[in-house]
């Protein structure tokens, strides 16, 4: 009966178009290229033959002869290349293969879906070894039996676990308290903003002055309209602070099974409704090319909410005058390169992250729970990461080190980023986390750009949003 009620609610999620956070996104802040599944997968959660010998805490195991990672980019990919393989770590006789599925309308999770529904019946060397999942629907699947406990099935000690922010242990952690997933990544978010701007409307652009004057959203609003006497725009978009104010939610979105809407997402509609009509944003959506313009040399907004990957990548990307692909180099006189800078901006936050978990039915969890300790444990290699990425790696110990050190991001300006994000990692709240915050974040953001623009009321944009999240949920009610 379990099962049935897993398989359910897999299929049901197939039905559900969705994009989210990164997802979808390469590191330039652009979509992947569509690619083609490398290899096509079937069936497998744990069946009492196998699940004795599962056991990560010194049963007996076997070792399959190819290891099968479903993923929707290369991003793991190459942490795995770089940091595991290249390292020797990769025993002789095992291939590795990447299931690659671009996340465009919600194919991955399409793909990772069928893969789980059939995982029994598939051969050994076709199951679903290793699968990667992002926060707004981990729950999704480490919530059923296809994920698998990271520490008394993958073998995993509260030891090698102990560094890890408290935040990305919950993201992935079941409705009865088990981990099933683990992260290299954790990523909090700042708010990064054009050091000349900020001299022009503040007077400064040192991290600590600007901070005082965005550390609450009162002082925001008051330097946004500063900004605008200016000729800038505070925000390029709707979306852009969004992730801020619902990452600080009171509760869930469901109550039992009554949507409630949080009085701070309200407020991220009154707020984005004034700049919208105060000019104070342009009126751009996240990952729209206007919106990567506003990032770029001719952009005159004042800043940007982004986690660390964004930070690094993404607006990197976007600053450069010529991308690296063109011929471009990294440095100062390339666009804006190194006229950001970093604070921690009025509310905590993250965005993004990837997470490792472990499928049921696997015939590798001894080569599993290598790659989760090397990559998601290990201090040395995660401080390694960090300085050769500027990746901000979910170790305590190895990301204070390098926020008491002289590390130096030359993009912005020579900051040590990492300190700042440091201070933010363990203030992230995930208490009021759920199933259905994908879904819904999106209905939400959506059904209101109508009343930004002015097309429609408040009420109007309401109904909208609860005629959405009804059909991506039909058990809800509003």
């Amino acid at each position: 009966m379990k099962k049935k009620l897993i398989a359910a609610l897999l299929i049901s999620s197939m039905a559900i178009s969705t994009l989210v956070g990164c997802a979808g996104k390469g590191k330039d802040g652009t979509k992947d290229p569509d690619k083609e599944v490398t290899k096509e997968v079937t069936d497998a959660p744990k069946t009492e033959d196998n699940k004795e010998k599962e056991g990560g805490s010194g049963d007996t195991v076997t070792q399959g002869k190819v290891l099968n990672i479903y993923c929707w980019n290369e991003e793991f990919k190459s942490r795995y290349t770089d940091y595991f393989e290249k390292a020797g770590k990769l025993p002789e006789g095992i291939e590795v293969n990447f299931v690659i599925t671009p996340n465009e309308n919600n194919a991955y999770q399409n793909a990772l879906d069928q893969a789980l529904l059939n995982q029994e019946s598939a051969a050994d060397d076709d199951k679903v070894d290793i699968f990667l999942v992002e926060a707004d629907y981990a729950l999704k699947y480490v919530d059923t039996d296809y994920a698998l406990d990271v520490k008394a099935d993958v073998g995993l000690t509260d030891e090698d676990l102990a560094n890890q922010y408290q935040y990305t242990k919950d993201i992935v952690t079941d409705s009865n308290g088990i981990q099933k997933g683990t992260t290299w990544q954790a990523t909090p978010g700042l708010f990064a903003y054009r050091r000349s701007i900020a001299k022009d409307v503040l007077g400064t652009d040192d991290p600590v002055e600007v901070q005082a004057a965005l550390s609450d959203w009162n002082k925001f609003d008051d330097v946004a309209a500063k900004a605008a006497e200016k000729g800038y725009k505070m925000l390029s978009g709707y979306d852009d602070a969004y992730r801020t104010f619902s990452n600080n939610v009171s509760a869930p979105w469901v109550d039992g099974t009554k949507i409630v809407i949080d009085d701070n997402l309200m407020r991220w509609v009154d707020q984005t409704k004034a700049y919208t009509d105060n000019k104070y944003n342009n009126k751009t959506s996240l990952w729209a090319p206007e919106w990567s313009a506003d990032q770029g040399p001719e952009g005159k907004v004042f800043g940007f909410f982004y986690s660390t990957w964004g930070i690094n990548f993404t607006l990197l990307g976007n600053a450069l005058a010529t991308p690296v692909s063109e011929g471009g180099k990294e440095e100062v006189g390339n666009g804006i390169f190194g006229d950001y800078a970093v604070c921690q901006g009025p509310e905590s936050y993250y965005w993004g992250g990837t997470w490792i978990c472990a499928a049921a039915g696997t015939d590798n969890l001894p080569l599993i729970k290598e790659i989760m300790k090397t990559l998601t444990c290990d201090a040395e290699t995660m401080k390694k990461i960090t300085e050769e990425t500027q990746d901000y790696t979910n170790n305590m110990k190895a990301m204070d080190e390098l926020a008491n050190s002289d590390f130096q991001s030359a993009f912005l300006g020579g900051q040590n980023h990492i300190k700042l994000f440091a201070e933010a990692a363990p203030k992230i709240d995930m208490s009021n986390i759920s199933q259905y915050d994908q879904g819904l974040n999106e209905s939400f953001q959506g059904a209101f750009k109508d009343y930004f623009d002015g097309t429609v009321d408040k009420d109007t944009a309401l109904d909208t949003f609860y005629t959405s999240a009804i059909e991506k949920y039909p058990e809800l009610t509003r």
